[in-house]
Order: C-alpha cells, then sequence, then structure tokens
C-alpha cells in the first residue's frame, strides 16, 4: 500500500509439510515460504496476474491416489489444465516448462499428497538454474508482478535448533512452530542454526554480499510479526547481519505480536527483545539493545497483547516506545 520497494529477508529453514518432502530429495534449501512472501506481495489487481497467483497457491488433494495426482501434475504441464488456460503466453510457457522439469527429476516414490504447485515450479526452476534461488525469484517476482523484493537470508540447506531452559534440544522449524511437545514445555533459552535435522551440533553461516548491501541501505530496519523464532529470530543468526544492522544509522522498528505465538511460551516483551539481541549478538559484534533496536511499536488500546509489556523493562535499555493504532476492524 505504501512503497513497492521493500525488501523482505525470509527464512528458508522449513522442516514440515511438503516443503520437508522437497528438502530431503533435492537437498535444498526451503522454498515454502519465499513463495508465501511473493503470493503476499504479487498484484492481484486486473492489472497483476490473478491467474498466476492462484496457481501458485494451489494444493494438490491430500485425498486422492497417487494415480491421479500424478495425472493432474502432466495435465498442469501440458497446458491442459483449468488452472493454466488463461494464463497469458510467454508465461503460461515458462511455468508448463518449470513443470515439465519438476515431472523429469521428480523421483517415482515422490508423495504428491498436499504439494504445492508454487513450490515445485520454484524447485524446478532453482535445479535448472544451478541451484541460484536469486535467479528463480527475479523470475518468478517479475511473473506475478511482486510489489517488493524477495531474498533468503542465506542459501545453505540448514535446519532450525533450539535449546530449552529445561535442557531439551530440538532441531525442525516445524517442531518449533508447533510449539514442542507436551512433556518438553519449556521458554527457549538459545536459537541455532543445524546442517542435519538429526545433528545439534550448530554452525556457522555467512550472509552473501547481496544481503548485507540490503540491511545497510535500508531506510527502515523492521523486526515484524510473525512466528517470533522460525521467522523473525532465525533471520539474525547468520553472520554479517549484526554487523550490517549497526552498521546502517536508520531508524530500527520491533512490532511485537498482537496475538498469542506457541513459539514464544513462557516469554513477556522484554524477554523477546533480549532474545533479539542474543541472537544478534551470537555471530556478530558485541552490540547494546539500543544499536539493533530504537522503537518498539504497540497497540494497548485495540491489541490484547497475551504477555506482559514489561515497558519500564523496555525503557531502561535505552529503546523508545510508540502507542499508536496498530489494530483496526480490518
Amino acid at each position: 500500500q505504501y512503497t513497492h520497494h521493500s525488501r523482505h529477508i525470509i527464512t528458508a529453514f522449513d522442516s514440515g509439510g511438503s516443503s520437508a518432502q522437497i528438502r530431503k530429495t533435492f537437498s535444498m534449501l526451503s522454498i515454502g515460504d519465499l513463495r508465501n512472501r511473493l503470493m503476499t506481495l504479487a498484484d492481484q489487481t486486473i492489472k497483476g496476474n490473478p491467474n498466476i497467483y492462484e496457481l501458485f497457491s494451489y494444493r494438490l488433494p491430500v485425498d486422492q491416489p497417487s494415480v491421479m495426482l500424478l495425472k493432474k501434475l502432466e495435465n498442469l504441464a501440458q497446458g491442459c489444465d483449468s488452472l493454466v488456460d488463461d494464463i497469458p503466453t510467454p508465461m503460461r510457457d515458462i511455468i508448463c516448462n518449470h513443470l515439465q522439469h519438476f515431472l523429469s527429476v521428480m523421483p517415482d516414490d515422490f508423495d504428491l499428497r498436499g504439494a504445492n504447485i508454487g513450490n515445485l515450479i520454484l524447485t524446478a526452476g532453482y535445479l535448472m538454474n544451478h541451484r541460484q534461488i536469486d535467479t528463480v525469484l527475479y523470475l518468478f517476482s517479475r511473473l506475478i508482478e511482486a510489489r517488493g523484493h524477495v531474498r533468503p537470508v542465506v542459501t545453505e540447506n540448514l535446519h532450525l535448533g533450539v535449546e530449552l531452559k529445561n535442557g531439551a534440544i530440538t532441531i525442525g522449524q516445524h517442531l518449533i512452530t508447533n510449539g514442542f511437545a507436551r512433556d518438553q514445555k519449556s521458554p527457549v533459552k538459545k536459537l541455532f542454526l543445524s546442517a542435519s535435522a538429526e545433528s545439534p551440533q550448530p554452525v556457522d553461516v555467512d550472509i552473501n554480499r547481496a544481503t548485507a548491501e540490503c540491511i545497510r541501505q535500508a531506510e527502515v530496519i523492521c523486526y515484524p510479526m510473525g512466528s517470533f523464532f522460525s521467522s523473525v529470530a532465525a533471520n539474525l543468526l547468520p553472520r554479517g547481519v549484526a554487523n550490517a544492522v549497526t552498521a546502517n544509522l536508520c531508524p530500527k522498528i520491533y512490532i511485537p505480536n498482537t496475538l498469542a505465538d506457541n513459539e514464544q511460551f513462557g516469554m513477556n516483551l522484554g524477554d523477546a527483545v533480549e532474545m533479539l539481541v542474543q541472537c544478534l549478538n551470537q555471530n556478530g559484534q558485541q552490540a547494546s539493545p539500543r544499536e539493533y533496536i530504537n522503537l518498539i511499536l504497540i497497540d494497548t488500546t485495540q491489541a490484547k497483547y497475551p504477555y506482559d509489556l514489561e515497558l519500564s523493562r523496555i525503557r531502561d535499555m535505552g529503546i523508545d516506545v510508540l502507542d499508536t493504532q496498530l489494530v483496526t476492524p480490518h
């Protein structure tokens, strides 16, 4: 609504659903959250490409036999399906070619139940372009008229892990987002990246130059609402993020969740701020909270925060608080 120049740095560590199968089959980063953000930014007006939006959002049914799902995918790849009928060329040809390539590399035992077509198309583009995800994102951003720019924070095939305060260690974004098993319920002590879904060994990884420049050149840096650890804090772990944030003197704003988040079990707002700072400091220079976050936006009139805001604690960290309208009837 306000700009077409926003840059969205997205985590690529999802380990559940159809994304998990794609990652395991092709040893790659998760592209589900990247696709989801592209769709959020897509121009869905008549000037855009609503038919491409519909196709990229479509999931194959989970209650049909595999032979029928395969036939559906083959029809899409051949351009013989209502989902692609109204997509104009050359976009239709590009999409069909990508689906044909996916069919050519898809193992016979690949489970298509619940598979998102957009994920399959992006996976094919990733494989066709020598595993260069930036090339694929640029192409499809143009196809859907994305009103913003999307990039993964890192392109390596990594997994998200947490150490809980009770000593338990869990690896897998889907497990973290689901809020852990009942017998493991405990606040998060530390967040880390791992090279394997089976190994709790943390790994260091660097952001590339283009991502660093996105952060350094931003007019505003925003830590947004969303799944706290898997969508927000995980972006801060790679080496280079903290240095880029502190090098930029622009406003740095945190907008806390206005609703309950499974991932924030046992946390209040002060804990959340300290966790963001901890994640940034893990692989960067040690900096104070205010060097990372200047301002927190809250709405105590309309929002029903499920945790203590601890505003005096926030201000003691040197962070300003702006209480303003964020929540509307819409």
